[in-house]
């Protein structure tokens, strides 16, 4: 930001505008929390799955906040997605403790991150159309950041001293999913809508779900009902996002 000059533009900003920003900062701290959370709870297919439904949900976001109204082909898409979700979540659903522990919570906190996550691609691209890359997640991000020191520091969370073995991940993670990944994400933003960008989500679902079974200290095979309920979701999402993208071929 400080090497492009983009800093400037935040002497345009309005109040509002800044007021979105943060939001989205704050919607991507809870979307990380929440997913990173539900991880340790349930299954890493289950989690993947259920956190994939950003496209269907940012369909129905773009239809209050940017009336973008969904066709019923869009609407058959995210009726699909979320049977899909019933069906992973549903063995935790009928566990007969009735506590919302364990498989049920994680998968809940998924759908969540899932809903923060739309949140965040939708405010980016509403702010993309107007502001640099830099200038928007300079203070996207840095929202974020506070955010989670906030809620680190209130559940009493202990940042540092680290291992060198986790600071190599935390690092991996900044450079890989975050710099390149996120802000990537962002870029485009302002040349493709939410739900065009959001497409590339997809592909994750099979790459986390063979990496969590073939590396053997996670060993994680997706049971038979994960399996099932995955397929409907992600049916559902290339349904609503197909006919989102055949409604708009010129911004593609």
């Amino acid at each position: 930001m400080l090497l492009t000059g983009e800093w400037r533009e935040w002497k345009k900003l309005t109040g509002k505008e800044a007021a979105f920003a943060v939001a989205a900062g704050i919607a991507l701290a809870f979307h990380f929390w929440a997913w990173n959370a539900s991880v340790h709870l349930t299954t890493v297919a289950a989690s993947v799955t259920l956190v994939n439904l950003q496209p269907p949900i940012i369909v129905a976001i773009s239809a209050l906040f940017l009336r973008e109204y969904p066709t019923r082909r869009q609407v058959l898409g995210i009726a699909v997605a979320v049977i899909g979700a019933i069906v992973i979540g549903l063995p935790a659903w009928l566990d007969k403790s009735g506590t919302p522990t364990g498989a049920l919570l994680g998968n809940l906190l998924a759908i969540s991150a899932a809903v923060t996550a739309a949140i965040y691609f939708t405010i980016g691209r509403h702010l993309r159309a107007t502001y640099g890359i830099w200038s928007y997640v300079g203070l996207c991000y840095g929202a974020c950041t506070i955010t989670l020191l906030l809620m680190a520091i209130i559940t009493g969370a202990n940042l540092i001293p680290q291992p060198p073995r986790e600071i190599g991940i935390f690092a991996g993670l900044a450079i890989g999913p975050m710099l390149l990944g996120h802000t990537g994400l962002n870029w485009s933003l302002k040349y493709m809508p939410a739900y065009v960008v959001n497409l590339v989500v997809l592909g994750e679902p099979l790459g986390a779900t063979l990496l969590a079974a073939i590396i053997p200290s996670i060993r994680q095979i997706p049971s038979p009902v994960t399996i099932v309920g995955g397929a409907i979701v992600l049916t559902g999402v290339l349904l609503a996002a197909s006919a989102t993208v055949s409604r708009r071929p010129a911004q593609g």
